[in-house]
């Protein structure tokens, strides 16, 4: 049975918006080796169209974004939105029925599922199904965005902290 976990980065105040985090080489790199291992993601619509970049190369880019995008590509995805009426490669549309969807996908794979988007992982908490939480906490305070935690945060329970480079610790937390 696979395992869905909820993660983002995010400011010291809560917030999330992946123009304001540039990571550094060591968790570019975890984040590589954390796509790569995955049994495979779901997205909200608008988390989704911010991971299409990952879909066509850019001839500015390293080694390092190569493999991301390599990887990303690779592994299966999920978009749950009702205003899409199509996705790209290696990407299935859900519309409805998430809860059936999403539970079904955990039954069936092993390993981690990620999920990504505040708003979609809400509906998944509501719904039980969010087994971990991930928050990258990056040493920046936005003041206003959009909220790690899209409604009322969930009673948590931490199980582990890990360092990535010299600024960013992640804080892994399950329902308690």
């Amino acid at each position: 049975m696979a395992k869905l976990v909820f993660a983002l980065n995010q400011s010291l105040d809560g917030y999330v918006d992946h123009t304001a985090f540039t990571p550094e080489p060591a968790l570019f790199r975890h984040f590589i080796d954390d796509v790569r291992g995955l049994a495979g993601s779901v997205y909200g619509r608008r988390m989704y169209e911010v991971m299409r970049y990952w879909d066509e190369d850019h001839a500015a880019w390293g080694e390092e974004e190569r493999d991301y995008a390599a990887a990303w590509r690779s592994q299966p995805k999920w978009v749950v939105s009702r205003s899409l009426k199509s996705v790209g490669p290696n990407a299935t549309l859900v519309a409805d029925d998430i809860e059936v969807v999403i539970g079904g996908l955990k039954a069936r794979l092993d390993g981690v599922i990620e999920v990504s988007g505040p708003e979609l992982a809400r509906s998944l908490t509501d719904l039980g199904l969010v087994d971990e939480y991930r928050l990258y906490l990056h040493p920046v305070v936005l003041g206003c965005g959009k909220p790690f935690f899209a409604g009322p945060q969930p009673p948590l329970r931490l199980v582990a902290s890990d360092r990535f480079g010299e600024s960013v610790i992640r804080l892994t937390y399950v329902p308690a």
